[in-house]
């Protein structure tokens, strides 16, 4: 089985660090996908490199693995959401958030991730879209050389509402960027149900040779919110084994950012949830299509 589980921390955001790391290894996770946080491991915080050795050393102890999420809400800007995006029209402000990757990619490499999840952003709407794609291909410049030197593969997530928010927006990028070797995807499987035009099994099918990284939560159709594994529509037995099919080694995470007052109990019930799903999984590998332009 090459699914392997693991849990966000920011759904933990009520539990310090260790004991939200803690509380995982005990629920028999592989790993966990942690978000550089104010609350955890502050990136901009004093001594950042000794609270990553501390972190790693911790993780080593549990036996978990890590990926490095970038998708802290008010890390950069205590006034606006995400913000700044690669995608600022102020080069100072797309300058924030490009040392931000490049600082997630050095804590990832020294927590030995094994990847770093991001977000294109939000156009500026006096952004026009041509401007817009050469404004994310030129920010992720830097970041994509350092991931290189550090051998971390950067692993972009298509997000509802963001310019690169569909598989196809990723495989447009891709091209621009000319299939950079550290370029990869975060797929989440949410996401997939809330608004590609392919289910949920078969974009993760169609994904497995760009899979870097692996949200999952449930959702419905048209709507973008992460609700509890089991409260949506999602036919979660296809998606896992689609996943095991494609040989993808990384974490799936589940991504659950605004249930943190109910952490602990959900990331209990939702390994209890997943570890019946794969026990359920089909036995049979799905084909992915024949093209990118399914999509």
């Amino acid at each position: 089985m090459n699914v392997r589980l693991g849990y966000g921390t920011n759904g933990l955001t009520d539990l310090r660090l260790e004991d939200a790391l803690s509380v995982l290894a005990e629920l028999g996770y592989d790993g966990v996908g942690l978000t550089l946080d104010h609350m955890h491991l502050d990136p901009f915080g004093p001594d950042l490199t000794g609270r990553v050795a501390r972190i790693a050393a911790l993780l080593d102890r549990l036996g978990l693995s890590v990926t490095v999420e970038t998708g802290a809400r008010y890390v950069l800007d205590p006034r606006r959401k995400h913000a700044p995006s690669l995608l600022e029209p102020e080069p100072e402000a797309r300058a924030a958030r490009i040392e931000l990757l490049v600082t997630a990619v050095r804590v990832a490499a020294d927590l030995g991730a094994h990847a770093v999840h991001c977000l294109s952003g939000v156009p500026s709407v006096v952004t026009a879209e041509r401007a817009a794609w050469d404004m994310l291909s030129d920010s992720l410049g830097p970041v994509l050389d350092a991931a290189e030197r550090a051998g971390v593969p950067l692993a972009l997530e298509p997000e509802p509402g963001h310019l690169v928010e569909s598989l196809a927006d990723f495989h447009r990028l891709r091209a621009r960027l000319d299939d950079h070797p550290q370029l990869g995807l975060t797929l989440d499987i949410g996401h997939c149900q809330c608004l590609e035009p392919l289910p949920p099994e078969q974009c993760v099918s169609a994904a497995g040779p760009w899979l870097r990284h692996v949200q999952i939560e449930d959702m419905r159709r048209g709507v973008h919110e992460h609700l509890p594994l089991g409260d949506g529509e999602i036919d979660f037995p296809p998606v896992l084994a689609a996943l095991d099919a494609t040989g993808y080694q990384g974490l799936t995470v589940v991504e659950l950012p605004r249930h943190s007052h109910a952490g602990p109990d959900l990331a209990r019930s939702s390994m209890k949830f997943l570890r019946a799903r794969l026990a359920a999984r089909p036995t049979a590998t799905l084909a992915a299509p024949s093209s990118e332009r399914s999509y």
